[in-house]
């Protein structure tokens, strides 16, 4: 699907939220020239916009993930990648630590706490943690 109708089918599944105030606000607008009542604007404006909308928008909000952890999202993807290769057996230990120091040298000042404990020690050992933990 190419051109409009992938434009159109995207806003429908990304922007459902404006096409609906769209659709409500139209029909606000419609609901009196049909109806001849003009009390249905304000009508169909309150409970489309402020009942209807929050509800949908409460139902179809997905829901987070609870196996997602904190160290995942703040993880670095080159020691993620480095770590996935040793427990795979694709690298030894030597090349482990070689890399991992080299990984650990290019780290931004950044991201280094400032604390009496060598950052590169705290890697190293949760690293060492997490191997052992695979190994089992």
């Amino acid at each position: 699907m190419t051109g409009l109708p992938a434009r159109i089918a995207w806003n429908l599944r990304h922007r459902w939220r404006r096409v609906f105030a769209l659709l409500i606000v139209g029909g606000g607008v419609a609901a009196p020239v049909v109806t001849g009542l003009w009390w249905t604007l304000p009508l169909v404006w309150f409970f489309g916009l402020f009942i209807v909308l929050p509800v949908l928008h409460t139902l179809t909000r997905p829901l987070p993930d609870p196996s997602d952890g904190e160290e995942e999202r703040d993880a670095d993807p080159a020691l993620t990648a480095l770590r996935e290769r040793y427990a795979r057996g694709d690298i030894d230990e030597r090349e482990f630590e070689r890399k991992l120091d080299r990984l650990l040298e290019t780290e931004d000042v950044e991201t280094v706490d400032r604390t009496d404990e060598d950052v590169g020690d705290r890697v190293r050992e949760g690293i060492r943690r997490e191997v052992e933990r695979i190994r089992e």
